[in-house]
């Protein structure tokens, strides 16, 4: 018999966060000054285990070409590209000029900010205008839900053989397991959780980590 996760309650929570990577100053300040300017919009962010853990990753991977989909207000892309040598680089794909102007900020205080490269626009579109050529080491999937398995299919092409692809949010908040929700962005998920169990050119998992993060490798 297998054995599922535990629930994570908000306790448990909290005591993941307190035995992972502490969050930096830079780090606490932008959760502050996101909660305060778009309070609507302040659960887009990836959790403090998340961040952690994509730093981490990137780091053991010896990624030096990151690609994200969806910037916000710029946790994510600190923490990949804190993960990164010296020299680089993150490619960051957002279409709202007034959350990634806190990101450039956040980006100046972290020190982080010569890595990455903003493309305003749509992100599918951006892709597309890239060579379709084995490119990135790590890519990041982390905008509107309906668009994943699109963004999938021009990311795979880009990204080097043995490279990763993540993907946030694929439990919906536990939406995906419930039939009576039909909403457009919780069957996105759906159809982006099962393109992945048949997609041959990857191995992948999906972790309980936030909200559900796909970690898949290209072969």
């Amino acid at each position: 018999m297998t054995r599922s996760s535990e629930s994570i309650t908000p306790e448990l929570h909290a005591y993941i966060v307190d035995h992972s990577d502490p969050v930096d100053p830079v780090l606490s300040d932008l959760v502050e000054e996101t909660a305060r300017l778009f309070p609507d919009r302040k659960g887009m962010q990836i959790s403090p285990e998340q961040g952690a853990f994509t730093t981490l990753l990137t780091r053991i991977h010896g990624a030096r070409d990151v690609v994200e989909i969806g910037t916000f207000t710029g946790y994510s892309s600190i923490c990949f590209a804190r993960g990164l040598p010296e020299d680089g680089t993150l490619l960051a794909l957002d279409i709202n000029e007034e959350w990634t102007s806190v990101a450039r900020r956040y980006w100046e205080r972290a020190g982080v900010a010569e890595r990455i490269t903003l493309r305003i626009g749509p992100a599918l579109e951006s892709l597309r205008e890239l060579p379709a050529e084995p490119r990135f080491d790590i890519a990041f999937i982390d905008a509107d839900k309906e668009g994943y398995v699109d963004y999938w299919e021009e990311l795979v092409p880009r990204i080097r053989p043995g490279g990763l692809l993540l993907a946030d949010n694929t439990l919906s908040h536990g939406r995906v397991v419930d039939p009576d929700n039909t909403s457009a962005s919780v069957q996105g998920i759906r159809d982006f959780n099962s393109l992945l169990v048949s997609d041959e050119r990857v191995n992948q998992v999906l972790l309980p980590i936030g909200d559900g993060l796909t970690l898949a490798r290209k072969n």
